[in-house]
């Protein structure tokens, strides 16, 4: 029988195929793809001031060419006045030659230090292995028996004295090399000057072109690509699209605006330090700061070795350096989350890997633009489906969300690490959200690989006992601060028939999932200095029947972790409202995604006062069940005496 070809397989192989299809695109069609991303991207920065003068009264062909012009023009005299500093730098370099060699000869030293010896050492060998060898005894004594006649027509290499010519006044003079130049036509020295500028400015004005026609064209491109990704949504598409250009448009017009103070402080800085052509150091730490990580350092380098050359003694080169770390401290850790948040949304390995990627395909230029390239495929593939796995290569977000990561360390055995997902999440958020957002999310995952039967016994009990211990210690911590409080010792203060009467008591419904749960409500009730106690999951129903009886509880929850517990709780509940009237049952049935009609009913039926769904919701509930409680034994007070 043939064997059917597996579609998960074909598919795999089809990506595969497709993106090798893509690089290679990429790569021999750079000429043209490089000048176009690069007008992408300058579109992408220039289509907020397009839209701000089009809301001006401006039509959108004037808005579109002031601003082209405007911005191509400030490049253009930008790029006059770094080649000037280029030239002035280039006319000054012969003058810097003492201060380097000051600065060569502070290295020196009498040559019995280590380095300098093993230099001498490696230097000796060299000259040893780079001279030929020596000739052989035989060959030695046949070449030194040479006749007077061969030693007289031997040539300059027979003798020096017979290979110099006289001059005029009797001495001897060597003779003088001869060349033969070509002289070069008007023609080819224009060629030679003009030729290599042609490539940069062909590409200059076929970026300018493709800006224009961007700018001018922009809704129909929009549109064109609506059509080619979602067409059958248009509505949820749009949206997307426009968000992403957004948040594109607003990373670009941010990064520009910091590389652009950040080299205006270096050049400003160079110039207080004294350091000549300060501005073409600030505008190349600008541009190169584009480049992730390295760029800045990379940019550093000619400042530095210009200010040893140029200043004597280490005082100012130290200032340039400290300079450009002061720079980038501030930069990094204050300047960028103020403007546009903690990152660029790229993970450092993604950064990393999108460098070397676009430099292997695009070059120089292709590292200056791959972060900008990065962040407009990361949000892309954050809205578009048939792209998502760039998000989820590229973007700094968890790939799994918070219950995924803390259960998956349970199950690798890492307490450490699963208890450091559980504190990341509590710094920024409430208790109650981390139990019903992460923990309880974490043992429905281990009840439904143990329903599946992926789950054995021994990692559940670990799961189970790990979740415990980190419940427990969140509630070793809310004691300390509740016994802290004056509100939280006045509450514990009432007496104990008070307390008595408003006692909550947990019950699991089945095993130690359930148990845990119900652990976890006693923690959130106990911060509203609400009395509460869970029972052993190892206790019979009939037994808990008994010690809702013994301890007088007022109000009684029911803790059930689906799939397995719905049933359990049902039964439980069916029992104790028969026997107990007026207990206030609640029945939690902890699940983020809803209880169905048909379980609702059938936990109405058997008489319960509410059914809930979060721990939140349950906390709620009980404390305003407490609080009536507490009300009612005070009315009931002076009757009975």
């Amino acid at each position: 029988m043939p064997r059917v070809p597996n579609t998960t397989d074909r598919s795999r192989s089809n990506a595969l195929v497709s993106a090798a299809i893509v690089v290679a695109a990429l790569y021999f069609g750079r000429e043209i793809l490089l000048p176009f991303a690069l007008a992408i991207l300058l579109s992408f920065l220039l289509a907020p001031i397009v839209e701000r003068l089009e809301k001006w009264k401006f039509g959108r062909i004037p808005a579109v060419l002031a601003t082209v012009s405007a911005a191509f023009l400030a490049v253009a005299v930008l790029a006059v006045i770094l080649f000037n500093q280029v030239y002035d730098l280039a006319y000054r370099l012969p003058d810097y030659k003492k201060n380097i060699l000051a600065k060569a000869e502070a290295f020196q030293s009498d040559g019995t230090g280590v380095f300098d010896r093993v230099t001498k050492s490696v230097d000796e060998m060299s000259q040893k292995l780079s001279a030929p060898s020596a000739a052989k005894p035989d060959d030695a004594t046949e070449n030194t028996e040479t006749s007077p006649d061969e030693a007289e027509f031997d040539g300059p290499a027979a003798g020096d004295e017979k290979s110099r010519l006289l001059s005029d006044d009797g001495r001897r003079q060597d003779p003088v090399p001869v060349e033969v130049v070509e002289s070069l036509s008007v023609g080819e020295i224009a060629q030679g000057i003009v030729g290599p500028l042609i490539p940069p400015l062909a590409t200059a004005a076929a970026v300018i072109v493709f800006v224009i026609f961007m700018l001018l064209k922009r809704e129909d491109l929009r549109n064109r690509l609506i059509h080619l990704i979602g067409g059958k949504q248009l509505n949820v598409t749009t949206q997307a699209m426009d968000d992403a250009a957004r948040r594109v448009s607003r990373y670009l017009l941010m990064q520009l605006i910091i590389n652009s103070v950040y080299g205006l402080v270096i050049c400003v800085g160079l110039v207080l330090i004294g350091l000549p052509n300060a501005l073409l150091w600030g505008a190349m730490t600008a541009v190169l700061r584009f480049v992730p990580y390295i760029g800045p350092w990379i940019a550093a380098i000619m400042p530095l070795a210009i200010s040893l050359a140029v200043f004597e003694g280490w005082l100012r080169p130290a200032l340039v350096f400290g300079l450009f770390i002061l720079n980038e401290l501030v930069s990094n850790n204050v300047v960028e989350p103020w403007l546009y948040g903690s990152s660029t949304g790229i993970s450092t390995i993604g950064i990393m890997a999108s460098a070397v990627f676009w430099t292997w395909i695009w070059g120089p230029l292709g590292l200056v633009m791959a972060t900008p390239l990065t962040v407009c495929l990361t949000v892309v593939g954050r809205y578009v489906p048939q792209l998502a796995f760039l998000n989820t290569m590229l973007s700094d977000e968890d790939v799994l969300p918070a219950p995924e990561r803390f259960y998956q360390r349970l199950l690798a055995g890492d307490p450490e690490e699963a208890t450091e997902v559980a504190e990341e999440y509590l710094a920024a958020n409430s208790l109650e959200a981390l139990y019903d957002a992460v923990l309880l999310p974490a043992l429905r995952l281990a009840e439904q690989d143990r329903h599946r039967g992926d789950l054995g016994e021994e990692k559940l009990r670990l799961v189970h006992q790990t979740t415990r211990d980190i419940v427990e210690e969140l509630g070793e911590r809310i004691s300390q601060a509740v016994d802290e409080t004056k509100e939280a010792a006045a509450a514990w203060a009432k007496s104990a028939d008070s307390r008595q009467q408003a006692r909550v008591l947990c019950l699991p419904a089945r095993d130690d999932a359930d148990e845990i749960a119900g652990l976890m409500l006693v923690q959130l009730l106990e911060q509203r200095g609400i009395n509460a106690r869970v029972a052993s999951p190892k206790t019979l129903s009939g037994e808990m029947i008994e010690q809702v009886e013994a301890e007088s509880a007022a109000i009684v929850c029911v803790s059930a972790l689906p799939p397995f517990a719905a049933m359990h709780a049902r039964y439980l509940s069916k029992r104790l409202r028969p026997r107990f009237p007026q207990l206030k049952i609640i029945v939690g049935l902890w699940q983020t995604t809803g209880v169905t009609a048909k379980t609702q009913d059938r936990l109405t039926a058997t008489g319960i006062d509410k059914l809930v769904t979060t721990l939140s919701e349950a906390a709620s509930e009980l404390e305003r069940l407490s609080q009536n409680a507490r009300i009612a034994q005070g009315n009931d007070a002076p009757a009975s005496s």
